[in-house]
Order: structure tokens, then C-alpha cells, then sequence
């Protein structure tokens, strides 16, 4: 896989490690161009244990400053073509020619699932960071800026597709910032991303598929439908880039298949280890929590990202994940994610005055 201009984009058998070679910089900005169905994994979850969105809480520690490390692995799988894109930019703005004007990190990750060819997910890897970064408020208003690059990219490829017709495709997008502590999630497909929370798992984002009720409710009223959990019969995504040669999905004026992303946004704490983000492949494998069960512990024995997406991509491969195959792992502080020792719970006993008297008077019988 080439790289693209100003990103670090890779796919196949590869993996990538953050303390490697970082991605070019970018053409100046004058030149620049412009929610769940989960397949039960081997191992059960307590979905109780899996905490929504929502559920998600800022602390008071002003002064935690996440420390970024990262790394990404990719396997075409069992699969004939490799679709599969990723992107890590451990620091977005130095390794685009911008000065860094914020307090703390500014880093982009993205993965991208192509469907029907591989040019979309290529066209949206190169060109969703240049939108945000090209925005005049950037990095403020993030969430604005990222939403509205998801429409700009895809704006732009219907652009590229009515020259070139060879690039009919279309693909998911899941991009993630960390500005500061602020952490950023943009999804648009079945990619997933989530954070891990002293062990337990935040999900970061919601797969779009068809059949959820709230994406239903929105195709219907868009003039779709959904059949047999495909969108108007064809699509097993509600949301997506590209797509804009299916007839009835897409059109300037709207339509039942969407590019718009869902944003989900945390501040980030002292508490939170390590994010992991990846395409639906490993997710039809592992559940959330499972996927942070699995990758904290192998964060403990060698505490290297990239190392431990590679472990995620093989066992998915061993559990029989029959598309292609990308992961990203993230993790926010140095040392490795701590042994959690549950506090032995102190045991209260107590009798009842009813209760003694009965012990007395067994007592006294002993005496007697």
C-alpha cells in the first residue's frame, strides 16, 4: 500500500508502529484539496458491564495531560481483496506544517472499511484530515469541524466520481482527535471504537446498521427501506461514504444513506488507559469488553500497541472473522494498564437480641 500524501495510510498484512517514520507533511494550505447488532464472541460478556456512551463522566483533574502512544495492524483475512484502510498521526498539526496553539496532544486516528472497490476508503484517508485541519476555527468547534468534513469528503468524492467512474465505491469512516484531554469520536458505518476505563469498556461509538431502530425510523423517512437488514435491499450500512453510483441511496438533496457522523466526546482522565478502534471485522469476533479484557492483559505483558493491535487482528483470525481485518490501539499513558485488585469487603455481623437470648439459654443448658 502507498502511502498518501501527508497520511500515514496502510493496509494488508502490516502493522505500524507510532515510534516509526511519521507521515510527511502536507502540500501547504493553499494547495491542499479540497446503533448495535454484535455477534457473540467466544468468550461471554455481561453486557451490564459495558458501559453506554452516556454513561461516560468527566473528572476534576485538570492537570492529567493524556501521554500518546499508538499502533495499528491490518490482515486482508479470508477475504480475496483488501478494503481496509487505517491512519495514526500521533501529532496532528506538527505533521501538518500547523504551530501547535493548544495545552497537550493533538492527534488523528481513522479507520475506513471499504465496500465495492477501495477508492473510497482511500479518498476519505487522505482527504477527511485535510477538511479538518483546513477549517478556520480548527481546533476549536471540533465537533462542527469534524461533522462537517465527513460531508465535505463525501461531497468531494461524488466530485471525483462523476470525472472518473472507475472509482464508484463507498466505504464507513470512523475518525478519532484527542485535543488536549478532550477525546473526539466521529463515526459513520459497524466501525467501533472503545475506550477502556480502569478495565472496563466505554463504547465510543454506535454501529449503524439498518435494522436499528433509530436508523430505520430515519431511512423510512427518507424514502428507504429495509429488507432483510439491508437498506433498500442492497447495503448493510445506514451510514457511509461514497456509494453515490446505487441508485436511490444518495442524492445533493438527502436520501436513506447518509454520510453525516455520529459524535461522541469525552474529557480524559487519569482513569482511562487506552482506546482501541477498528473495522467491523474485529468487532463480529469480540465483543467490547471482551476486546478490552484481551487487550489489557496483553498491554501488561509487553505494553506495546502496536504489538497489541497485532494481537487482536491474529485472534480474530483465529476465531473465524471472515472479513477483512484493522485495529488501532491508543493508549494514553506510558506504563501499562495496572493490576485491578477488588477491596476485600469487610463482613459485618450482628445478632439479634432475640437471637443472644436463644444462645444464652443454650448456654445455661450446657451448664446445667
Amino acid at each position: 500500500m502507498e502511502e498518501i500524501e501527508g497520511v500515514d495510510c496502510c493496509s494488508k498484512s502490516e502493522s505500524r508502529s507510532s515510534s516509526g517514520t511519521r507521515p510527511p507533511n502536507p502540500n501547504p494550505p493553499s494547495h491542499r484539496q479540497c446503533k448495535l447488532v454484535r455477534h457473540a464472541s467466544l468468550m461471554k460478556t455481561n453486557l451490564s458491564d459495558v458501559s453506554e456512551p452516556g454513561d461516560v463522566t468527566e473528572d476534576c483533574q485538570s492537570d492529567f495531560f493524556p501521554t500518546l502512544r499508538s499502533g495499528a495492524c491490518a490482515d486482508i483475512g479470508f477475504r480475496s481483496s483488501m478494503e481496509d484502510v487505517y491512519v495514526c498521526v500521533d501529532n496532528f498539526m506538527h505533521d501538518y506544517g500547523l504551530k501547535n496553539c493548544i495545552d497537550g496532544p493533538s492527534a488523528f486516528y481513522g479507520v475506513f472499511d471499504g465496500h465495492g472497490g477501495k477508492h473510497a476508503a482511500d479518498f476519505a484517508c487522505q482527504h477527511l484530515p485535510k477538511f479538518i485541519l483546513d477549517d478556520e476555527d480548527f481546533p476549536g468547534d471540533i465537533e462542527r469541524i469534524v461533522a462537517s468534513a465527513f460531508l465535505q469528503t463525501d461531497n468531494a468524492f461524488a466530485e471525483a466520481c462523476s470525472l472518473d467512474g472507475a472509482l464508484a465505491s463507498g466505504t464507513t469512516a470512523l475518525a478519532t482527535l484527542v485535543i488536549g484531554r478532550l477525546l473526539v469520536v466521529a463515526n459513520a458505518g459497524d466501525c467501533r471504537a472503545v475506550l477502556c476505563r480502569r478495565g472496563k469498556a466505554v463504547e465510543m461509538s454506535r454501529d449503524h446498521k439498518p435494522s436499528c431502530n433509530k436508523e430505520r425510523k430515519r431511512i423510512e423517512a427518507s424514502g428507504g427501506y429495509v429488507y432483510d437488514g439491508y437498506l433498500n435491499g442492497q447495503l448493510n450500512v445506514a451510514r457511509a461514504l461514497g456509494d453515490w453510483h446505487m441508485e436511490g441511496m444518495k442524492s445533493k438533496d438527502g436520501g436513506p444513506l447518509t454520510s453525516e457522523p455520529e459524535l461522541m466526546s469525552t474529557k480524559l482522565t487519569s482513569e482511562d488507559e487506552f482506546l482501541i478502534i477498528g473495522c467491523d471485522g474485529i468487532w463480529d469476533v469480540f465483543r467490547s469488553q471482551n476486546a478490552v479484557d484481551f487487550a489489557r492483559r496483553r498491554l501488561q505483558e509487553h505494553n506495546d500497541p502496536t504489538l497489541c493491535s497485532k494481537d487482536l487482528v491474529d485472534e480474530a483470525l483465529k476465531r473465524k472473522s471472515g472479513d477483512n481485518l484493522s485495529a488501532v490501539v491508543i493508549c494514553f499513558q506510558q506504563q501499562p494498564p495496572p493490576n485491578l485488585v477488588a477491596p476485600r469487603s469487610r463482613v459485618h455481623r450482628s445478632f439479634s437480641a432475640e437471637g443472644l437470648k436463644e444462645l444464652q439459654s443454650f448456654l445455661d443448658s450446657l451448664g446445667n
